[in-house]
């Protein structure tokens, strides 16, 4: 998950990689916002203040040594969260195959419709929007491609395999972002 935080003083969004994190500074925001590491990876889905804050806190500490927690206080608005790469390929890949595990004759047109909204949660939306091109191909019905086939042609070199598990496949219609939803298919 990346955290993308954007300073009031108008300067360029930065992004901070909540996987990026040692385990020494993962202690450190768990001590500080007395939250669990499983329980930070799952607030930063709902996009939980204390786990943006920490996140981008603990990393900003790498360049900022004597940097505070209480020193790091950034507007309610000024952080949101966007899956990585490697979020997206798993979510889109656990989609299409669900749904199309579900109905083999769904068309790749709905499938890119129920999956519209992964570029924006995306903090690589050109990636993303490839991702899903090549997935809801209908000449792919049959299998949609791994997020790391699409990664590799993508960008020409593999991308890592992925090792955490797949969100769940509950059909309501609420955010990419979070860890328990996928867009749910209409007709309309």
């Amino acid at each position: 998950m990346i955290v993308v935080y954007t300073p009031d003083d108008g300067s360029e969004p930065e992004q901070y990689d909540a996987r990026s994190l040692l385990v020494a500074e993962a202690s450190a925001l768990q001590r500080v916002i007395d939250q669990k590491w499983a329980q930070v990876k799952a607030n930063l889905y709902d996009e939980d203040l204390d786990a943006m804050r920490g996140i981008v806190w603990v990393l900003k500490k790498r360049v900022s040594h004597g940097l505070a927690f209480g020193d790091f206080n950034p507007g309610v608005d000024a952080m949101v969260t966007r899956m990585d790469r490697r979020e997206v390929e798993e979510y889109v890949t656990d989609v299409v195959t669900t749904v199309r595990s579900a109905n083999p004759e769904v068309t790749g047109e709905l499938l890119a419709h129920a999956l519209r909204e992964v570029p924006d949660a995306a903090a690589d939306a050109e990636h993303a929007r490839r991702l899903i091109e090549e997935a809801t191909a209908d000449g792919g019905k049959d299998e949609p491609p791994s997020g790391n086939e699409a990664a590799e042609s993508a960008a020409g070199e593999p991308s890592p395999t992925p090792t955490s598990s797949a969100p769940d496949t509950s059909t309501s219609a609420s955010s990419p972002t979070s860890s328990t939803s996928h867009p749910e298919l209409s007709t309309a």
